[in-house]
């Protein structure tokens, strides 16, 4: 087995969470490892000092390790990240005819760089619900679906800019419009190994199927889909393992729908985390109505999501004093707007869990004539009245389906996200 905070253990958590579906039973699949137990929502809860549980919501997972003293006392220490990415989601009646050709109905989900989509080797991946309410997940073998550039021949245009129409264009081919080819409905129920009729309703995307690479001159980047926001659960998850057992309980928060917005019932919007740590509090302090609010002024939460490292052609499109080298270490993330929820304080705090743990720090803010993206860490911070602070490793090509990173970084990252839950 790889070191879990390689570029290869990276790369393989990489390749087997094409979905946040399957980010989640990666994810489930550590902790279990790692002595970790589930607990279901529904259930009474009996959460002793010392006991380490993870609870899972659709897409979304939060796992916690709970500290020796009451959160009220010495509050908690979170870092949380987002399981999506951007992709295309399959509509409910995906079967398309046209041309001679069967193609697959999808819509973009989240803002991607969806030119680079074009050309590529692509399957159908995610959960499915069956009859009586049970779940599988399912990646189709194989590259199963493709979207084709049109010709230059037939487009001579293009050499003046790429405009891509969503609901024309991006339209993935399934296969020729042949009787004996099995349309998308039957390769999901096979590969979920029930008849087709069982499948009742399903939650799917597009992957890319090439898996996570090594590149750069001295092999130490790493090529590969979804490493926003993928390499941050990854991270996370690995952190909050290998942290020591202390006073303050640890939490690892991973939400879905960050890149549409968080607005969910398991996004950064929704109840989630606020309902855990809620159970939390109130177990530790069952008789003290002012518990919660107590234990949140005493927590600090690091929101981990990937960061932009100088374009190395494209400089001008960074502040001037703020570019993010790729292997520089976490980047601290602030905006003057609050797109991040980053101030003085949480950034100084950072500073010295990364300076514990003898691990470099970068800073990143957008132009001032330049629009900024945003995490799941202004929304936790304005639900919760949590002490936030936005980091992330760097990273290129941000959303586009094949995004560059440094494994220098994943070491890095674990070893500042580890120092804060510690702290």
């Amino acid at each position: 087995m790889p070191d879990p905070r390689s570029g290869d253990d990276l790369r393989a958590f990489l390749d087997a969470a094409p979905t946040p579906f399957h980010v989640v039973a990666e994810l489930v699949r550590r902790l279990t490892a790692a002595g970790f137990t589930e607990l279901a929502e529904a259930d009474a809860w009996t959460v002793p000092p010392g006991a380490r549980h993870f609870v899972v919501r659709h897409g979304s997972l939060i796992a916690f390790r709970v500290g020796s003293e009451p959160p009220a006392e010495v509050g908690l220490r979170l870092v949380g990240a987002h399981t999506d990415s951007p992709t295309f989601r399959v509509r409910p009646r995906p079967d398309v005819r046209q041309a001679g050709y069967r193609l697959v109905g999808v819509e973009p989900y989240g803002g991607g760089l969806w030119h680079t989509w074009l050309d590529r080797e692509l399957t159908v991946a995610g959960r499915v619900v069956l009859r009586g309410g049970g779940t599988a997940l399912v990646r189709l073998p194989g590259a199963p679906v493709r979207l084709p550039s049109l010709a230059i021949h037939l487009d001579r245009s293009v050499r003046d800019g790429l405009t891509l129409d969503p609901q024309r264009e991006l339209v993935p081919v399934w296969s020729r419009d042949l009787a004996e080819v099995h349309g998308l409905a039957t390769a999901v129920a096979e590969a979920a190994g029930v008849p087709a009729e069982e499948v009742l309703g399903a939650d799917l995307v597009l992957a890319d199927t090439q898996p996570a690479g090594t590149a750069g001159a001295d092999g130490t980047w790493v090529a590969s889909p979804r490493l926003d926001n993928v390499a941050s659960c990854h991270a996370g998850v690995t952190a909050l393992i290998t942290a020591p057992a202390g006073a303050r309980t640890q939490l690892l928060v991973a939400n879905d729908h960050e890149e549409v917005g968080s607005g969910s019932m398991s996004g950064a919007r929704g109840s989630f985390l606020e309902d855990v740590v809620a159970r939390l509090v109130a177990v530790a302090d069952p008789g003290d109505p002012q518990a919660l609010p107590r234990a949140l002024a005493r927590s600090r939460l690091v929101s981990a999501d990937m960061a932009h490292a100088v374009h190395p052609t494209r400089s001008d499109r960074h502040e001037p004093s703020h570019q993010p080298q790729l292997g520089g270490g976490p980047v601290v993330k602030v905006n003057a707007n609050q797109a991040y929820a980053t101030d003085a304080a949480g950034a100084a705090w950072f500073a010295e869990r990364c300076a514990e743990a003898s691990v470099p720090s970068q800073y990143f803010v957008s132009r001032a004539d330049l629009p900024c993206g945003s995490t799941i860490g202004p929304l936790t911070a304005t639900r919760l009245g949590l002490p936030t602070v936005d980091v992330g490793a760097p990273m290129l090509a941000m959303h586009s389906c094949r995004e560059l990173a440094s494994a220098l970084d994943v070491p890095l990252m674990v070893d500042a996200l580890t120092s804060c839950f510690a702290d």
